[in-house]
């Protein structure tokens, strides 16, 4: 049985008009969008890979990355198939670049009985673009919530502000990846548009538990002027969301060097100047700690995926009181 997505028009000839992301995609009948996860079967916009799991595992939340949400707990991570961008340099290119993949089937309720018997605080929707399987989610959301799971959503930040309204209210935390601040980078790298990108986070922005990450690519993204631009977008809408900055590694179709580890913490520092909480991925074993912005303390020591809670109490910091914006419970 075909099940039907939402978001979407006909149009002239049995085509049909995607409303889901900023592509727009006018899709044929028999044919699929740019995210391929969507397909017109007789004029009508069907989910061909509806509970289709790609990917699933139990992990750290610090490897989504989020760094403020429940530290230190793991949680049940679903990806799917597919992806609104194509991006050269996806480290999940083989299963966010094809739909030929293999797949387990989960209806929304095995999901989340899953994640109960494996005594996740939640679900998290990553690996490839979740985005795209909206209608998954919102289902699947929607049951975790009666059961008392959290939503976690790791995605590239790409849709229209009309489903991402509908979605926000269910999730508990998410991680958006602003690729570049340079509007031309989205366009020749990736196929996509940034503005989308900032106006979910903007939107996003104060009803979620919300951090932003980069990946710095050598040549393509690691301007001191790119990564304080993105910097001061995030800060004007709230200082203290995190800010990750993720060392790229050559994979896919890039070749270029990876980005070296002196050249990424000067770039944080940069951030540093707008924002209180900036980290580093992918960085080996270094540790990637929180400490309070007020007294310089630390407040949380991340070492790999271990973590410890050395000074908050009652979401503040031990030493000085200041308040920590950090989800404990």
């Amino acid at each position: 049985m075909e099940i039907l997505a939402k978001f979407w028009n006909k149009e002239k000839n049995n085509s049909i008009a995607c409303l889901l992301c900023p592509h727009g995609c006018v899709i044929k009948e028999g044919g699929t969008g740019i995210c391929k996860a969507r397909k017109n079967i007789g004029g009508e916009l069907t989910l061909p890979f509806y509970g289709e799991i790609s990917s699933i595992a139990v992990d750290p939340i610090e490897k989504k990355p989020l760094y403020h949400f429940l530290p230190g707990k793991t949680i049940l991570s679903i990806g799917f198939v597919g992806c609104s961008f194509k991006c050269p340099f996806c480290q999940n290119h083989s299963i966010s670049q094809s739909s030929h993949v293999f797949t387990e089937h989960l209806d929304p309720e095995e999901v989340v009985d899953l994640a109960l018997k494996k005594k996740s605080f939640g679900i998290a929707y990553t690996y490839s673009e979740p985005l795209i399987h909206i209608e998954y989610l919102l289902n699947t959301a929607r049951l975790a919530r009666k059961k008392g799971l959290k939503n976690v959503l790791v995605s590239n930040g790409y849709i229209n502000p009309g489903p991402a309204e509908e979605l926000i209210p269910l999730l508990d935390a998410a991680n958006i990846d602003v690729k570049s601040f340079n509007p031309d980078f989205y366009v020749s790298e990736i196929k996509g548009k940034l503005q989308p990108v900032l106006d979910f986070v903007s939107i996003a922005a104060g009803k979620l538990s919300l951090e932003v990450t980069t990946l710095v690519i050598p040549g393509k993204n690691d301007s001191h002027e790119e990564i304080e631009s993105i910097a001061r977008f995030i800060a004007d809408i709230d200082d203290t969301i995190p800010y990750h900055l993720s060392r790229y590694y050559p994979t896919f179709k890039y070749t270029i060097p990876a980005t070296s580890y002196d050249s990424i913490m000067s770039l944080a520092e940069t951030a540093r100047k707008h924002l209180k909480y900036v980290y580093l991925g992918n960085v080996g074993m270094s540790e990637t700690n929180t400490y309070c912005p007020s007294c310089g303390a630390l407040l949380v020591r991340r070492f790999g995926y271990s973590v410890t809670m050395e000074g908050i109490k009652d979401n503040c910091c031990s030493s000085c009181g200041e308040t920590i914006p950090i989800v404990l419970s």
